[in-house]
């Protein structure tokens, strides 16, 4: 038992570090999620903090950004050494990706001066999160066309197409700038539209690599523009990292289709509730007030139709609406079961 002075040193010590704290659970919870997934890392951290009220959009985004650039690291030179990526297309990536990130957090700021630029940054997050979240919707389902049809990616490199690429990674740069989201999900869909026999893990550490200097260059700008907040950005790298490798460690054992799916539901209802919260006058709404209920009804649809419009997308595709091949399968063809193309008979 605590005598008294023991407990309000305790008390003191909590309320010093409440912040910290926080950001450190939430960073772990964000990290297992991602290390399960292989997604959300941005889309998640970034609502999160912003609704935990560890600090203004600006300082989050800029503390996020910098954490992404260390553990974003790790997982980019793993993939280098064991010959994943396609180091060409991550290098036209990156020509487009890098300028636009680095350009992204001052054009927000050109737009949006001194006292708007905190409600513009929600504003900017909310679609971000759902576009990201519609990103990733489209994503399976084109990862679902190529197994219902048996296609899978070839054994060798794609033909580097440049211009394009350039485009989808300024795209890319310009809203992981100025928000920290799409890193991953807006840049992995554009590929496997340009791209669609590239292999799932050369697509993975394709993204990753060309993602460093991305995240890298966006944090640079946002701590310029912004300065950074090491009480914040410390606990995010403490938590996310072992949050991230047991999540991998235990990702093999979890069922994955109901956490990705729980993901969309997630970014959909952060970002409705961003803008929601900064006023989007579509929800009629300002800074003091706020319709929770909104955002818990439209949570509760998505829950419902989610798991019935995909399992009709599966149907349309020829698979059955539940089972296999799995959500895991699908976004790996190569690890689906092999299905033939529908062919006609000859009349």
């Amino acid at each position: 038992m605590l005598n008294a002075g023991q407990q309000l040193l305790a008390e003191g010590w909590f309320s010093a570090h409440g912040l910290e704290i926080k950001t450190a659970i939430a960073a772990f919870i964000v990290g297992v999620v991602v290390g399960i997934t292989g997604m959300g890392g941005g889309a998640l951290m970034t609502p999160a903090l912003i609704f935990l009220g560890v600090g203004d959009a600006s300082t989050v985004v800029t503390a996020d950004l910098t954490a992404a650039a260390v553990y974003k690291s790790g997982g980019a030179i793993v993939h280098w050494r064991e010959g994943s990526p396609n180091l060409r297309l991550a290098g036209w990536l990156i020509v487009g990706s890098v300028p636009m990130a680095f350009l992204g957090p001052h054009l927000i700021g050109w737009i949006a001066p001194g006292a708007d630029l905190e409600n513009t940054l929600k504003l900017c997050i909310g679609f971000a999160l759902l576009f990201a979240a519609a990103t990733y919707a489209l994503r399976l389902y084109i990862q679902l066309r190529r197994v219902s049809d048996g296609s899978h990616p070839g054994e060798g490199d794609p033909v580097v197409r440049p211009l394009p690429t350039i485009l989808v990674g300024a795209l890319g740069g310009l809203l992981v700038g100025i928000t920290s989201v799409g890193s991953g999900s807006v840049i992995m869909v554009a590929l496997l539209m340009l791209y669609p026999t590239l292999s799932a893990v050369k697509l993975v550490g394709t993204d990753l690599v060309q993602a460093v200097p991305l995240v890298l260059s966006a944090a640079v700008s946002n701590i310029i523009a912004h300065g950074l907040d090491w009480g914040i950005t410390i606990p995010l790298i403490i938590g996310s990292v072992p949050g991230t490798i047991i999540g991998a460690k235990i990702a093999p054992r979890v069922p994955q289709s109901v956490i990705r799916r729980a993901i969309v539901v997630v970014l959909t209802m952060s970002g409705l509730a961003l803008l929601d919260k900064a006023g989007w006058a579509p929800l009629g709404a300002g800074e003091e007030e706020t319709h929770p209920i909104l955002i818990g009804v439209a949570g509760i649809a998505l829950i419902g139709l989610v798991p019935l419009v995909w399992g009709l997308l599966r149907r349309s595709a020829g698979l059955p609406m539940f089972g296999t091949p799995t959500v895991a399968e699908i976004e790996d063809p190569a690890a689906a079961p092999v299905r033939k193309s529908r062919t006609r008979a000859p009349r």
